[in-house]
């Protein structure tokens, strides 16, 4: 492998990914870059859990879904294993779906027959987060290699961090728009209904907590009706 020509590439995809417009746009990003930089990679996707739930982000093919479901239902898998962190383990891999996989009997056999050769999955982490795991296929048995496997860790080491600064920033714009929001509708019942600042956001609050809605639908609601009715 071209390791000079790979860490030229791996500095332009760092600087492309942290200038993506949103979350969605920079996993999009992370998978398009597995298969255009990992050798042997054919496709590729972001598997997270909530719960016990499986979902697939920016997969680059519809088997990357059908792969994530299969875990998701069978409990199983290396990919599914790297996004719970099974044994503190953040690299997993199966070389050859042909042969028999005892760490994953069941999901193992039913991947081939979907046409899966091999596999990888990389836990995306940062010092205080974890957010799933990168995971990459190829139809060919042993497509990937010990380099390929580092050039992928490496990936996923660039991609942990752009996804936990993207989703930052999303979270920050998110903040500022709901603020702006409930100041939107706090002017709205403290001029329709002669009260304080403390008075307005109080009967927000409240009609949020009785309702069990979400203090932003709240105040969403009184900028588009002038009330909570």
């Amino acid at each position: 492998m071209d390791w000079a020509g790979f860490a030229q590439q791996m500095a332009a995809m760092a600087r492309d990914l942290l200038a993506q417009e949103s979350v969605d746009a920079t996993l999009e990003r992370i998978s398009r870059s597995a298969v255009e930089l990992v050798e042997g990679c054919d496709a590729a996707g972001i598997l997270v859990l909530s719960g016990a739930k499986v979902k697939t982000l920016a997969p680059t093919e519809k088997l990357v879904v059908d792969s994530d479901r299969l875990q998701g239902r069978l409990g199983e898998g290396p990919c599914f294993d790297a996004a719970r962190t099974v044994d503190g383990e953040r690299v997993f891999r199966i070389a050859d779906f042909t042969r028999e996989q005892p760490r994953w009997p069941a999901y193992a056999p039913q991947a081939h027959a979907l046409g899966m050769g091999s596999m990888m999955g990389f836990l995306l982490y940062t010092e205080d987060q974890e957010f799933g795991a990168l995971n990459l296929y190829s139809r060919e048995p042993g497509a990937f290699t010990d380099a390929s496997e580092l050039a992928g860790w490496l990936l996923a080491s660039h991609a942990a961090v752009a996804f936990s600064s993207a989703r930052s920033h999303a979270q920050m714009e998110q903040a500022v728009a709901t603020r702006h929001l409930i100041g939107e509708a706090m002017g709205i019942l403290m001029g329709a209904h002669n009260l304080t600042e403390e008075q307005a956001f109080e009967a927000l609050r409240r009609f949020s907590q009785q309702h069990n809605i979400k203090l932003r639908e709240v105040a969403r609601r009184v900028c588009e009706r002038g009330g909570v009715d």
